[in-house]
């Protein structure tokens, strides 16, 4: 049984988030190679074996974890972005989103941000369609924006939107181990939201 399919019995769903939920703390707490299976299966209140009959393994409860958290992510974004702003609008929204989220659902980032790295198979063998929805959101504001002359077209789309993830998952790692200076990872969302529309502008278009 694969990470994705479900138990046919009555309360599978529920079950298996519950097994989701108690790794998203364990995980966050313990780290990801100190995690046990035993741990998880306790704060969820299930025996040991039930967790594999959702999950063949710690990596696949994790790669699981990270699609249901980055589809909960992703359904917040859209939720915030303005249907009718101009493309620079949405995309300012989804950068301010995104840094609120890491700030309000910090056991949530703490395992999209720190411990699926710690995943020798998620790095490698995760297809990460999820990750993929979040770079096309991205990327699709940044294509309408440069097709309504608001942004240059010198970098392509797709890169522009690899761009922007890393400026914010780099402040996100930063703003959750809390090493060197601190910093207020919301306001920052307005700084990166500065730098990324300033250095984006189409100054061709500029009288």
């Amino acid at each position: 049984m694969t990470a994705h399919s479900e138990p046919s019995r009555a309360g599978g769903g529920d079950k298996r988030e519950r097994i989701l939920d108690a790794a998203e703390r364990v995980f966050a707490e313990h780290g990801f190679f100190a995690a046990r299976v035993s741990e998880i299966a306790k704060e969820a209140g299930v025996a040991d074996g039930t967790i594999y009959l959702y999950f063949k393994s710690k990596d696949e409860l994790l790669i699981s974890l990270f699609e249901s958290r980055m589809d909960r992510f992703n359904a917040r974004l859209a939720a915030a972005i303005p249907q009718d702003g101009r493309p620079t609008d949405k995309l300012l929204a989804a950068i301010k989103t995104y840094l609120r989220l890491v700030r309000d659902e910090r056991l949530v980032a703490e395992v999209l941000t720190i411990e699926l790295r710690q995943s020798a198979k998620f790095m490698k063998e995760a297809s990460n369609p999820k990750f993929g929805d979040l770079l096309r959101m991205l990327a699709g504001f940044v294509s309408e924006g440069q097709a309504a002359g608001e942004l240059s077209a010198d970098v392509p789309a797709p890169i522009v939107a690899r761009m922007i993830f890393g400026i914010l998952d780099e402040l996100a790692l930063a703003w959750l181990l809390q090493r060197g200076e601190k910093f207020d990872i919301v306001r920052a969302a307005d700084w990166v939201g500065a730098l990324v529309t300033r250095g984006l502008e189409n100054r061709r278009s500029t009288p």
